[in-house]
């Protein structure tokens, strides 16, 4: 199970009902934070979930709306006791604008390692999460990014019992550990089925449309992906500044084949968005306003 919480949806200012840009996940006890605007402690809050648990910080770029409440957030943890590690991920100079940005916050009870993104594309695997971080289409060095929960396959214990493996060992090769028994050597595939299908989301803002952002986001179960401009006249701005509107973020969930999409990182001039929603709709049906608080639960599937 992926828990998912949309903690701030507003673009460039936050406004009484919305928040900068930030997401939330929770899995198996650790918390993954994407972006830390502006009142995205409040947010989590409101959402009455912990800053505790976030083991890891990922930033899409640098510029305010998706950063600027970072020393904030970092008080706060070390103000709570906080001694683990830290990870942070971000384009090239994360480390550079984290120490400028910690002027204000410059003692922490806690180490923070720094994982700088250099490549189009780059995996990280922390806590229990599969992290893909691609390149998109923005004024600056921006990524979107993919959150996995990979499954493995089941273990097979026809399969175990033929080879004679003792049943002390099962738990081992589920755990993808090589066994030595007797002379024989025993490995996980001998005893997992085919990995299953696990869980994806995707989270991108800040671009145009991009195929690194249509096939990392193919076949995800959610899709959150930036709208600053519903009216269809603000599309030249949209070009120019290097966002999307709402349909073409929908034709992207569309190519990507997704099961579902929010529109999030809306411009603060934006008013009356459902009303654009039935056009959006006939591009992408699955297609919904993101909100502040906003939280969905991804399940695995029984198979």
């Amino acid at each position: 199970m992926l828990d998912v919480c949309l903690l701030g949806t507003a673009g460039m200012m936050p406004l009484p009902h919305r928040y900068l840009t930030s997401l939330m996940t929770r899995y198996n006890g650790s918390s993954l934070l994407i972006d830390c605007g502006e009142g995205t402690q409040v947010a989590v809050k409101k959402a009455g979930w912990s800053f505790h648990p976030v083991d890891t910080i990922c930033f899409t770029h640098y510029h305010a709306d998706h950063i600027s409440g970072l020393p904030g957030m970092l008080l706060t943890m070390g103000n709570a006791e906080r001694k683990e590690p830290l990870t942070l991920i971000g384009p090239k100079g994360l480390q550079r604008v984290v120490t400028a940005l910690r002027v204000i916050a410059p003692e922490l009870p806690f180490e923070i390692q720094y994982m700088e993104l250099t490549e189009p594309e780059q995996v990280f695997r922390l806590h229990g999460y599969k992290i893909t971080a691609f390149l998109v289409k923005h004024n600056v060095p921006c990524y979107g990014y993919t959150v996995e929960i990979e499954r493995q396959g089941r273990f097979c214990v026809e399969q175990a019992q033929q080879l004679d493996i003792p049943k002390h060992y099962w738990g081992v090769l589920q755990n993808g550990q090589t066994v030595t028994w007797e002379g024989s050597t025993y490995t996980p595939d001998m005893v997992m089925g085919p990995a299953r299908r696990g869980l994806k989301l995707t989270y991108c803002t800040d671009t145009r449309p991009a195929q690194l952002l249509v096939k990392n986001a193919s076949g995800s179960d959610l899709l959150i992906c930036e709208g600053m401009y519903a009216e269809p006249e603000k599309l030249a701005k949209a070009k120019q500044y290097k966002h999307m509107t709402f349909y073409e973020a929908a034709q992207v969930a569309k190519e990507a084949k997704v099961k579902e999409m929010w529109l999030t990182h809306f411009s603060p001039s934006l008013v009356r968005a459902e009303d654009y929603m039935p056009k959006v709709r006939g591009i992408f049906p699955n297609a919904h306003l993101g909100k502040d608080g906003k939280m969905l639960e991804l399940n695995f599937q029984d198979d």
